[in-house]
This record gives C-alpha cells, structure tokens and sequence, in this order.
C-alpha cells in the first residue's frame, strides 16, 4: 500500500493522540521502507528487526513531536530508524558482512545496496567524524544532508535563527573536512 504524505500526517496525528489503530495501519504502510533503511545500515536481517521494533516504539513516544512542517512523515520517522540504526552501529564497532541476496529482494528506490557496501570504509570514517561534532551539531548535519531539511526548516526545528543555522552548518562541515583530510 502507498500511502500519501497527507495520509500519514493524518495517522501519525492519531498516533500522537493514542489511536491504536492508527498506528497499525502507520506500521503497515512504512515498515517495509523503515526496515530496508535499517537493513542497509545493519547488515543484519535479525539487527534491522529489532531496530526497526525499537523505533517504532520511539514513534508512538515521540509522534507529538512531529511537525508536518519541517519534514515529511517517512523523513522523520526514517530519521529515527537510520540514527537508531547507527547507535547499533557504534555500539557493535562493527557491522556483519550481509547476506547480498536479502538485500536485492527489497524494494527501493535509493542506490543499490552492493553499492552502498563497496563505498563502507569511507562511511565509517564520516562516521567515526561526526562523532567529533556536538551532539546538536551532528543532528543538524544529519538532518540537512542526509534528510534535505532547509536552513529554514532547521531554524524551525533548532528554534534559532537561520543565520545561526548557517554558521554552525558551515563550521561543521569545515570540522568534518579537517577530520576526512587526516
């Protein structure tokens, strides 16, 4: 089932109210697309699950704090999914090589997994340099480039101005160059 964007606003504002059945039918309509973005992360069928389980439990907490205006319902809960996945990441130290054949059976629309596999020592070093940013800072950058949330929406979102929001993305991104260039 492809759910509109108005039509998961609506569910996630009955999630946020309680409404049961709204999160079941928010779960039917996102987990195939929630768990092929912690798949890709994870490497790991059994991993992405429990990823997937874990933040989805964070979505019904959390389903009050979405704003429609600043992001698209399968952006902020894909955020969820991918900053939960990397915390597995991180915690782990590594991820298991992954079953290829899983990979290619999910449905996407994003670059083929085996690609994303072959370019895995340059995303652990990104990684491992956006660690070196504060926390806000590395949740910025994440939601400007791997989400494309605007200056504005980011202002909207950090509650400060855009020129600020500009200044500490620029600084970031000087931060993580100096770190990739080492």
């Amino acid at each position: 089932m492809k759910s509109t964007r108005r039509q998961l606003d609506e569910l996630l504002a009955g999630v946020a109210r309680g409404d049961e059945a709204a999160f079941a039918e928010l779960y039917q309509a996102t987990s195939a697309k929630l768990f092929s973005v912690a798949l890709r992360i994870l490497r790991s069928k059994e991993a992405a699950e429990d990823v997937v389980q874990d933040s989805y439990f964070r979505i019904w907490e959390r389903a009050q704090d979405f704003k429609s205006e600043i992001a698209a319902p399968i952006t902020w809960m894909a955020a969820i999914v991918r900053n939960r996945a990397l915390d597995e990441v991180r915690r782990r130290g590594v991820r298991p090589a992954a079953d290829v054949s899983e990979l290619d059976d999910l449905p996407s629309d994003d670059e083929h997994p085996v690609e994303v596999l072959g370019r895995r020592e340059d995303v652990d070093r990104l990684l491992k340099c956006l660690e070196g940013l504060e926390p806000d800072k590395r949740q910025m950058v994440r939601l400007a480039y791997l989400d494309g949330l605007s200056r504005d929406a980011l202002a909207k979102w950090f509650d400060r101005p855009e020129g600020t929001i500009k200044t500490w993305l620029h600084r970031s991104l000087a931060q993580l160059k100096g770190c990739l260039e080492r």
